[in-house]
């Protein structure tokens, strides 16, 4: 059977610059752990079958890829990835959307936070210093 014949391992796009299947090997089962709490949370079973967790992580790490390769031909155009292409692309998905406008808001929040208290511990540091110069 021909490698090209259509099947699932087949997807390439022309055009694209993706790397071929046999140049690019990842690690199965890195996610195993967090999908099975995942999937537990979703309302499988406390100890899904590794078929199952294999399962999941494939489409999931498929998705994921294919999400940023698109990503990449709209950033191209500018020369660089950023987050907008990424918005972009999910744009017509209203929860996946609103999702991730709220853990980028958290953040920037989580960001400044720490911004501020690095501030603060830095003044701190220096009223110390000077505490024990005098």
């Amino acid at each position: 059977m021909n490698a090209n014949s259509g099947g699932p391992s087949s997807k390439s796009k022309a055009g694209s610059l993706q790397p071929s299947e046999t140049s690019f090997k990842r690690k199965r089962g890195v996610f195993q752990k967090e999908l099975q709490h995942m999937m537990y949370g979703f309302g499988d079973d406390p100890n899904p079958l590794p078929e199952s967790v294999a399962l999941v992580e494939d489409i999931i790490v498929e998705y994921v890829t294919d999400l940023v390769h698109k990503a990449q031909d709209t950033g191209s155009k500018r020369g660089k990835l950023s987050v907008e292409d990424f918005l972009y692309l999910i744009r017509k998905d209203t929860p996946k959307l609103n999702r991730c406008t709220e853990l980028l808001s958290m953040n920037e929040e989580l960001k400044q936070a720490r911004k501020v208290f690095e501030s603060d511990e830095e003044k701190l540091r220096k009223v110390f210093e000077a505490d024990e110069e005098s």
